[in-house]
């Protein structure tokens, strides 16, 4: 049983790193393309964002919750309890916005695949990046705090 443990929470931490680490630097790289205005820049930007999403954040995103249950299991923690009711709706909340978050960073993608360099950007890519920031954030919040509920399980019960 405490080697299933620790496999369990080895692949927990290991998914929810890959999930943290690759929103957080596909959102750094997201951002600092955008700011240098620089359609190049951002083509090859948005196109290497979308790739490492799949990759990296969609098979992170899955694992997360498959070996939170086990280790819930494992633990012998209680579904009904409070820490579980909390964790829940903030995985629920970032799955909310990451699905759209993903969507609109393809929808730049294919915006600004076919410009020229001295294109300018059009209005939309500008639209789409705005509703993408406004979902990061919740996003962000919602991991950070996941993180901190792995780690203090208040109310557990």
């Amino acid at each position: 049983m405490l080697y299933d443990y620790q496999l369990l929470k080895l692949i927990h931490i290991f998914s929810s790193t890959f999930l943290w680490g690759t929103g957080v630097g596909t959102a750094f790289f997201m951002v600092m393309a955008h700011l240098s205005n620089n359609t190049e820049t951002i083509q090859r930007t948005t196109k290497h964002v979308v790739i490492a999403d799949w990759l990296f954040t969609t098979p992170a995103f899955i694992i997360q919750p498959i070996s939170g249950y086990f280790l819930m299991e494992v633990l012998n923690y209680s579904f009904k309890s409070q820490w579980f009711f909390v964790v829940a709706a903030l995985y629920s909340i970032m799955a909310i916005a990451w699905f759209p978050v993903v969507y609109l960073q393809d929808q730049m993608r294919k915006l600004t695949k076919n410009l020229n360099a001295t294109d300018e950007l059009p209005a939309r890519y500008h639209a789409l990046f705005k509703r993408w920031i406004s979902l990061g954030f919740p996003a962000g919040i919602a991991v950070i705090s996941l993180f901190v509920l792995m780690v203090y399980k208040p109310w557990l019960v």
